[in-house]
């Protein structure tokens, strides 16, 4: 394969420029501490040089000069490399001399036997022997620089030794992993599926004790350090790892938290994240069965679906609960079942027969048929006694060992990841270098042995891609009659009517569209000014109630019929009233009265569909009528008030008015009388009609103080002389109504508008029905037409806009019933999403054969 390489990258070199001048020195440099192939590996095939390449070695002596600067960059780059760096490349100096030596020996020879033929195509060989040997060591310059933009490739040719026997290794081809995709993605749907434990599809659960490098392991696979650390137990809850392998990521990468909604794009947020979500675990409990989901998606990362559970302990600590042991083995055994794989983790420094994960695997997998053993820390004892740990059969397994070197030697006792500032992938591939340099050097003790993380990682695809082939057809069985079930179930409960969150709420926001429009209709002009009529009305009466009912200055009311045209008292009083009534806010006044109106009528629309039951939508509908009628109020208040600042000045009467105003006060008096008298009935009814003459007696001599007698009081509360107080004020009001309604009816007086002073209650009514008349005006079309028009689409911008999927889901769950529909479709719909996968899946297999 490397002699293929080395071919290829001879003939790249016409392409590339590599130069002839100081070749010797750039090859020295560029290679730095990276393992080059043996001389022997590059002379094993006869070479046949074409004509180009001939060419090639005798290109001007300019080229090679640039190519002597780039060396004396690269130069320059590694004097700034760190000791390790500094160590390795002193040690490949002289293994490089050497290589060019041979290289150069061999040229010479090369060259003398074809001097005759090269001669003839290129009419001269001057300098051919010399050239050809320097143009040899920029090849391999070439080689080298290749192979620092290609670390894939190099790792490959590095680990040939350790490859899996060519009989036993399947090329995990593209096929091979898109299955493997399509599966994991099958499992990532089911997962979402409320009750879907008796569908499982196979993941690789990663088990061991605290102390086997268990965590190492998974870092290793992965490529960055981003799980929890620490002395005391840090992981707390089984973490889910999904790996995606996505060949458009090429220079980053994505880490998800589905559940969370959250993403990330460097590990150290991820291991900060992890840390934070495991101390979320009370002390008293110390683990959680509530899993973290995490995806992992790279261009570096192979498809693999991973589950790291808490590691096992012997002892427990004196600030963990005693039970804990047995509460690892528990959650454990959870994941340890069929079909999951289980990937066993041992240190070679601690005896398999004291291995907690090979214990618990026995006992979950007694034939040890899905059970992949690990080894790791095999640096820290003899080569050949790694070598029988991995080829052991006294604890075999069917699918074997993998000897694997995850963390630098006892010397440091830093992270692989922090042996150095480098960052934490460099780091990464500074340990798999250390990795192969170790089984390089003990070639001979790891022959029959499945060595390295990379082949770990080739073992967990093909395992992982078998497993999954045979579980194809058990899991579709399993899905097509779960779906089968929630078919039926749907069918019989729900009529197999669909309901999305979006759904239910976008049915019912567009009723309460259609209802709106219709309060369009149905709340027109006459509605709304007899509401703002009946209003004023009340502010009337108090009006009159204030100035005229409650004289207290030695006039009486019965005085006002008599009133002369021009008295001076009573016109003060009548201007005072009038006043009070235009210059009462009637602008603020009428328009939120009309905006607690539509609220109100708001709220019973929403009243009158399903969204009744869910509080906080209704209460966010309100907050949308309420932002759009808030937005008009000050303009339509404003508009109101210039509007009718003429009658605050001059009012003009109309014969036909003054009339039916009369009337209308009549009206009014005979309904104030009767709201009156049922009052008085009320006080009488509750406090008894003997009772209350008693009391109303009382008081009255009290305040005229004849005859009175303070005796009388020992037998009354103090809520029984407020109440017969009351009684009196609504003695008092009905005779002064009475009078009033006898005069406005009878009297003719109050039949010209000549004679206001005489009938104030007529004249105020006069104005106001043209304070109403003018009012509903400007307020129809600056409040009622911009709210029915903006509000249907405020309510599409805050439910459809501004909230999310998420709270469009939490607010129609708000409803039971609503929420059992949505779940029963959802699962439907998940079921039905991973049967027409699985079916794909399965079709494509039976075309294939």
């Amino acid at each position: 394969m490397n002699r293929l390489k080395l071919f290829r990258c001879i003939h790249t070199n016409r392409r590339v420029g590599i130069g002839l001048g100081n070749t010797h020195t750039l090859h020295h440099a560029v290679l730095g501490p990276r393992l080059v192939p043996t001389s022997p590996l590059l002379f094993r095939r006869n070479i046949n040089f074409s004509k180009p390449f001939i060419k090639l070695v005798r290109l001007p002596g300019y080229i090679g000069g640039t190519m002597a600067a780039g060396g004396s960059y690269v130069a320059y780059k590694v004097e700034q490399a760190s000791s390790y760096t500094s160590d390795k490349f002193s040690s490949l100096k002289d293994f490089t001399t050497n290589w060019l030596d041979k290289s150069s020996d061999f040229l010479k020879n090369f060259s003398d036997q074809n001097t005759t033929k090269t001669s003839g195509d290129e009419g001269g060989g001057n300098g051919g022997d010399g050239d050809t040997t320097t143009a040899l060591g920029a090849t391999a310059a070439a080689v080298a620089v290749s192979s620092d933009e290609q670390e894939d490739e190099d790792d490959e040719g590095e680990l040939e030794e350790f490859e899996l026997d060519e009989a036993d290794e399947d090329d995990t081809n593209s096929q091979m992993l898109n299955l493997t995709k399509q599966m994991i993605e099958i499992r990532n749907i089911v997962s979402q599926v409320d009750d879907s434990n008796h569908l499982k599809l196979p993941s690789i659960v990663v088990i061991g004790s605290q102390s086997s490098g268990k965590s190492s392991v998974l870092e290793s696979i992965v490529g960055h350090e981003f799980l929890p650390k620490g002395d005391n137990m840090v992981t707390k809850r089984p973490i889910e790892l999904t790996l995606v392998n996505t060949p458009e990521l090429k220079d980053t990468q994505v880490i998800e938290f589905p559940e969370l909604r959250l993403k990330f794009d460097d590990f150290k947020s991820v291991q900060k994240m992890l840390v934070d979500l495991n101390m979320q675990v009370p002390s008293h409990e110390c683990i959680s069965d509530d899993p973290i989901n995490v995806t992992i998606r790279s261009a570096s990362i192979p498809d693999l679906s991973l589950v790291d559970l808490p590691g096992y302990i012997q002892v427990e600590s004196a600030d963990q609960p005693t039970e804990l042991k047995q509460r690892i083995r528990g959650l454990c055994n959870k994941y340890l079942e069929s079909p999951n794989i289980i990937l066993a983790i041992s240190a070679a420094n601690v005896d398999l027969a004291n291995s907690a994960a090979l214990r618990a695997a026995r006992l979950a997998d007694p034939k040890g048929e899905r059970t992949l053993g690990v080894i790791t820390k095999l640096d820290l004892v003899d080569p050949s006694y790694a070598n029988k740990i991995l080829n052991n059969k006294k604890y075999p397994l069917r699918l074997g060992y993998v000897g694997v070197i995850t963390k630098l030697p006892k010397s440091s006792s830093q992270s692989i990841f922090k042996k150095n500032p480098l960052s934490s992938h460099q780091s990464y591939l500074s340990q798999q270098n250390l990795e192969i340099t170790y089984f390089n050097e003990h070639k001979s003790d790891f022959l029959n042995c499945i060595v390295s993380t990379k082949n770990l990682k080739k073992k967990l695809i093909r395992i992982l891609e078998k497993t999954m082939t045979q579980n194809l057809k058990p899991t579709h069985f399993a899905i097509q009659k779960e779906f089968e079930e929630t078919n039926y179930k749907f069918k019989v409960e729900f009529n197999d009517l669909p309901l999305t969150p979006q759904m239910y709420l976008a049915n019912n926001l567009d009723l309460l569209k259609l209802s709106i429009k219709e309060l369009s209709h149905n709340l027109s002009k006459k509605e709304l000014k007899s509401l703002i009529k009946n209003e004023l009305d009340q502010k009337i009466l108090n009006l009159l109630a204030k100035t005229y009912w409650t004289i207290d200055d030695g006039h009486e009311l019965k005085e006002l019929s008599n009133a002369k045209e021009h008295d001076l008292y009573w016109d003060r009083r009548l201007d005072i009233i009038s006043s009070s009534l235009t210059k009462s806010g009637i602008g603020r006044l009428t328009t939120n009265l009309i905006t607690n109106v539509l609220l109100q009528e708001v709220d019973n629309l929403v009243n009158n569909t399903q969204l009744k039951n869910h509080q906080h939508t209704k209460k966010l509908i309100r907050e949308v009528a309420n932002q759009v009628l808030s937005s008009k109020y000050y303009s339509t208040a404003d508009q109101v008030e210039n509007c009718i600042k003429p009658f605050k000045y001059e009012i003009e009467i109309e014969d036909r008015e003054w009339l039916a105003s009369r009337e209308n006060a009549i009206s009014l008096l005979r309904e104030e009388i009767k709201s009156c008298d049922d009052l008085f009935q009320d006080l009488k009814a509750h406090i008894g009609g003997r009772k209350l003459n008693q009391v109303m007696k009382y008081l009255n001599n009290m305040k005229s103080e004849i005859d009175f007698n303070p005796t009388e009081a020992l037998g009354f509360s103090t809520t029984l002389i407020e109440r017969g107080k009351m009684a009196n004020f609504l003695q008092d009001r009905l005779s002064l109504l009475k009078m009033r309604y006898q005069f406005l009816k009878n009297n003719n007086k109050c039949k010209a508008k000549g004679n206001k002073v005489q009938c104030p209650e007529v004249y105020l009514d006069v104005i106001n029905t043209k304070l109403t008349s003018t009012s509903i005006l400007f307020l129809n079309v600056e409040l009622l037409n911009d709210f029915y028009y903006n509000f249907p689409r405020e309510l599409d911008v805050k439910f459809f806009n501004n909230l999310s999927i998420d709270q469009i889901e939490q607010l129609a769950k708000e409803d039971p019933k609503i929420e059992q529909h949505i779940n029963l479709q959802k699962r439907k719909d998940l079921l039905q999403l991973a049967l027409n996968k699985i079916e794909s899946i399965l079709a494509i297999k039976r075309l294939e054969h």
